[in-house]
């Protein structure tokens, strides 16, 4: 009987250590890096942060901005219980810059992170040229996004109100225009059919004193079937999106109240 007691309590142990062991593999990582990918034969630099088992969430930033420029969403959403991925778009942020820019690429360089990091249908949030490329990726490769929230998106130049349209056209009488900018002045080229082909349910929204037009933005979220609007008082094009809580309270609430 001693000798059962001396290798039932060793063996007892060891299975305990196992069980911790095989826990401890299977515990979800918690991210918060930065990191980058080759997609569509450019590398992005990323930032992810939040818990691995949580849902995927994508911010992408403005024309010549940088993902830190919504590092206060970044950590709301991740508070909430989301994980973010906040890219460098092509070209822009800490990634090499180009000699030239297309929305459509930009597009496919969002469809392909999302593919080879197997994100199922995430929420993606765009600012400005942000919203656009998350509009356009969805048009060329339907059924990707799980939702999409835009903040001052266009689906072609003269989206914005005329009087800016006027004067940004200025542009084109400079000896040079930086790629950036020379992208904005004759893309996106989308339409409200390509809208009608978005399935998942979109967020579009603009502040009060935007200067996208306001008839724009409402025929985008009137043509996606799952499409709402929603005018932000007294803001205007980046003053609650440029490290704001603002827009990540809309965002929040919007991904909450369909079920996200």
């Amino acid at each position: 009987m001693q000798d059962i007691q001396k290798t039932k309590y060793p063996l007892t142990l060891l299975l305990i250590s196992i069980a911790l062991l095989y826990m401890t593999c299977l515990r979800s990582k918690n991210y918060d890096e930065i990191n980058n990918i080759d997609v569509n034969g450019v590398n992005l630099v990323y930032q992810v942060k939040g818990n691995e088992d949580d849902k995927p969430v994508i911010l992408l930033h403005g024309n010549s901005g940088e993902h830190d420029h919504l590092s206060v969403m970044v950590n709301q959403l991740d508070s909430a219980g989301y994980l973010v991925y906040a890219l460098d778009s092509r070209g822009q942020g800490a990634n090499a810059p180009l000699c030239e820019y297309h929305y459509i690429d930009m597009a496919n360089d969002l469809a392909e992170f999302i593919d080879k990091l197997s994100l199922d249908h995430p929420a993606i949030f765009g600012w400005s040229d942000g919203g656009n490329v998350a509009l356009q990726m969805e048009v060329l490769h339907p059924g990707t996004a799980g939702l999409i929230i835009t903040a001052g998106a266009n689906l072609f130049p003269e989206g914005v109100k005329a009087d800016f349209w006027q004067e940004f056209q200025k542009e084109l009488l400079k000896d040079s225009i930086p790629p950036l900018t020379q992208m904005m002045l004759f893309e996106p080229q989308m339409t409200a059919d390509d809208m009608q082909t978005i399935q998942c349910p979109a967020l579009i929204t603009i502040g009060e004193f935007d200067l996208i037009d306001e008839s724009h933005t409402r025929m985008i979220a009137d043509n996606i079937p799952q499409g709402d609007m929603l005018i932000v008082p007294g803001e205007d094009h980046g003053s609650f999106i440029y490290k704001s809580p603002k827009i990540g309270k809309i965002v929040i609430q919007y991904l909450k109240d369909k079920g996200y």
